[in-house]
Formats: structure tokens, C-alpha cells, sequence
């Protein structure tokens, strides 16, 4: 009988207590960052780069939120797209900066990449993006040994 009645209120007991393990966790409020960033554009179309030519956009952003905002990284989607952003610098409600990407344009032909930025705004990675066209590399024309173009013709033809 005292074997039952204890098991009974172990059951009971634990019963009470993962209700109220339950209770607690629903109760608690997530948290939510007031910072916010906002972009004046979230996409730069570059148009057509000569090769080798200037391949940076500042993309510039403003913290529209209420709190600091912090950038705790930036990355683009391959190795050729470099983003440059204020590390670790709280950007205050109101403050503008800016995030540099620069593209490798010694790589001919259309591109389109993304960086994405993690923060600790509201949403917490925005994602912009370049895009463009980067011309072949311009070769020139090689000269023979003697400094002399060649015309076609053959060593018969060509009169000294």
C-alpha cells in the first residue's frame, strides 16, 4: 500500500513539475534586436568592365532600428567577390557606413555574385548582390624576332 501511494505521487509529482518545465519555457519572450539595417539599393549592376578595370561598389546602408547595430561578418559567394565592412564598430540608430565589394575583373565574362551580411539586426542576414559583364583582355599583336610585322607573305614573295 505505501509502495502504491509513493508511486502514485512520483507520477504525480513528476507530471506537475515537466507542466510546469513546459509553462516556463512558453512564458519566457524570445528576444528581438531593435537595430535594423536598411539599404539605400540591395543590387549594383556594374554594366560592362573593361578587363582589369574597377571592379568596387560601396553599397551604403543606414541603421533605421533603435538600438546599435553590429556587422559581424560579410561573405561572398566565391573566392573572386572581396566585401570590406566596419568590423565590430556598433553602428548608433541613425548612423550611416558602408560595405565595399570589390570583384576580381581579371576574370572575362558575365558574372553575377551575392555577399551576405550577418548582424545583429532584426533580420539577421541581408543578402546583396553585383552584377556585369567584364570585356576579354585586350591582346596585342606579337612581332617577329626582327621587329618586323609579318605581311603574309612568304620570304619568295617579299622584295627587300
Amino acid at each position: 500500500m505505501k509502495k502504491a501511494i509513493f508511486t502514485i505521487s512520483s507520477v504525480l509529482l513528476l507530471a506537475v513539475f515537466a507542466k510546469a518545465q513546459e509553462t516556463g519555457k512558453a512564458s519566457t519572450p524570445a528576444s528581438t534586436s531593435l537595430a535594423e539595417i536598411t539599404f539605400e539599393t540591395d543590387a549594383h549592376d556594374f554594366g560592362t568592365i573593361e578587363y582589369a578595370g574597377n571592379g568596387t561598389y560601396e553599397f551604403k546602408f543606414k541603421n533605421t532600428g533603435k538600438e546599435p547595430l553590429i556587422i559581424s561578418n560579410a561573405k561572398g559567394s566565391c573566392g573572386c567577390t572581396v566585401p570590406t565592412y566596419p568590423k565590430d564598430v556598433p553602428i548608433k540608430p541613425g548612423e550611416s557606413n558602408v560595405i565595399k565589394v570589390t570583384y576580381d575583373t581579371k576574370r572575362a565574362g558575365n558574372f553575377t555574385k551575392t555577399v551576405t551580411i550577418t548582424s545583429n539586426a532584426k533580420t539577421p542576414e541581408k543578402v546583396i548582390s553585383i552584377k556585369g559583364v567584364v570585356q576579354p583582355a585586350v591582346v596585342e599583336e606579337a612581332f617577329p624576332a626582327n621587329g618586323k610585322k609579318d605581311d603574309g607573305a612568304t620570304p619568295l614573295e617579299r622584295h627587300y
